[in-house]
Parts: structure tokens; sequence; C-alpha cells
């Protein structure tokens, strides 16, 4: 499934590695200095808004790999759909930082 080249494909690689890059800063860079549950760790979150930005923009950043991972590989359409939600990520997080 990885292999082909779709729109649909890009959309959903960009919607799921943030969330996979979330567990991960969690489980490495939080959970052993700190001790917090997962669930103590959101609440903290939900408090500190001004958090959310800084952690999503460390998120995507995986985006970054996988995009370049697909271009390398010359599958330019998963690519796009990639970077569009890259995008609009980028876009939430100007608004996030807009609102607070």
């Amino acid at each position: 499934m990885l292999k082909k080249d779709n729109l649909s494909l890009g959309i959903v690689l960009g919607l799921i590695t943030p969330l996979v890059a979330f567990f991960l800063y969690y489980f490495f860079l939080i959970r052993p200095h700190n001790n917090m549950g997962l669930g103590q760790f959101l609440n903290i979150l939900k408090d500190n808004r001004q958090m959310i930005p800084k952690i999503m923009s460390v998120c995507v950043l995986l985006n970054g790999l996988v995009f370049f991972l697909y271009t390398r590989t010359r599958k330019d359409i998963t690519a796009k759909g990639i970077f569009l939600v890259t995008m609009l990520y980028a876009i939430g997080m100007l608004l996030l930082k807009l609102i607070r």
C-alpha cells in the first residue's frame, strides 16, 4: 500500500505521521523524565495552550522526513498530499498562536 502514488495516501500519511511523532515525543522525552501519564500530559497541554503550537511544530517535523522520502522515490502525488496536510497544520499553528 505504501508503494502506491496517490493523493489520498499522502493525506492519510500526513495526518498520521504527526500523531505518531507526538506519541514518540511523549514516550521518549516526557515520560522518562517526569514519570507522568498520558492523561496528565494532555491535561497540562489543555491548561497551557501556549505549549500546543510548539509541540505541534516538533511533531510536524516528521512530516518533512516522510515528504523527503516520497519525493526521493518519485512518488510526487503522494508527496503533494503530505505537503497539503503539512500546510494545513502550519495554518492551524498560526491560528493557535494568534488566538491565544
